[in-house]
């Protein structure tokens, strides 16, 4: 059983700065912006960081399919604005060449927001028509939608919105899902325990397909079952409690993905990590 387990960690001070700190708390996986997330325009990677980048990830041992890049939180892929939807566009190729550059093949993404201006059904035909456009533009480079909490009105909460979006998709095979466990709980998915897991993981692969599945954030959540917010919180603090994550652990469909900590304390990842470990070693 292989689980790749890890951290959303800090580039402070440069990407080629991640390998290391992610080796630091016991990962074998981590998550990273490759640019200032809440700006739009960032510095060209330089050629001196992409080379550290990819020296430093084979010092410590990590692969391109155990590392999950996430994009800017400005970009919205379903903008009903035809002037944000095309800066959006050209941000996210932007940050699919920057994964390429640095030799990696997933980009996590939250899919976009009608805004109460579009449908629901124009707004994911739109995030299906950005993904194609970015395809087209990039090679290689695999998108990830990641599963949404419906705070607002943000899609992506129903597993309905990412097969719609996988639906329209040209080439399947660059397109995948990563489920964060207090999205999908607060959208009113149950993870509370391991028979709602099965259910909800079975209903995930009715609808969408489990081998859509790229990635995993996992974080408890400080909202109850079904809030429609995204709160996160430490390991077993929350609202969903551990079986969900040793659930996880214990089941091969989660092996050879990125299984990556947004949890709110940094201080206790290395604990977090530890403990999964466990869980995977007790099955």
């Amino acid at each position: 059983m292989k689980k790749y387990i890890g951290a959303h960690v800090s580039a402070a001070g440069g990407v080629d700065n991640v390998p290391q700190r992610a080796s630091k708390i016991g990962a074998n996986a981590f998550a990273l912006f490759t640019k200032n997330q809440r700006q739009w325009v960032a510095k060209p990677l330089t050629e001196e960081v992409i080379a550290n980048f990819k020296s430093e990830c084979a010092k410590f041992g990590f692969r391109p399919e155990q590392i999950l890049p996430h994009d800017s939180y400005l970009i919205n892929l379903g903008a009903p604005e035809t002037e944000k939807l095309e800066k959006s566009r050209a941000a996210f190729i932007d940050e699919m060449e920057r994964c390429q550059q640095l030799g990696l093949t997933l980009l996590n993404f939250h899919p976009g927001s009608h805004l109460k201006q579009i449908s629901e059904e124009e707004c994911l035909d739109r995030i299906a028509e950005s993904i194609n456009l970015a395809h087209q533009a990039v090679p290689e480079v695999v998108t990830v939608i990641e599963n949404t909490a419906g705070q607002g009105s943000n899609l992506g909460w129903r597993f309905e919105h990412l097969a719609h979006i996988i639906d329209k998709v040209v080439d399947k095979s660059r397109v995948g899902v990563c489920i964060d466990t207090c999205h999908t709980f607060t959208a009113g998915y149950d993870l509370g325990t391991k028979s709602a897991c099965e259910q909800t993981f079975a209903e995930f692969d009715r609808i969408v397909g489990m081998h859509y599945l790229r990635a995993m954030h996992l974080n408890d959540s400080k909202i109850p079952l079904g809030g429609r917010v995204d709160r996160h919180h430490s390991l077993g603090k929350g609202e969903i409690g551990w079986a969900c994550f040793e659930y996880i652990m214990q089941d091969h469909r989660f092996d050879s993905i990125p299984l990556i900590l947004e949890t709110i304390d940094p201080d206790i990842w290395v604990d977090e990590i530890q403990q999964l470990r466990r869980f995977a070693a007790n099955f």
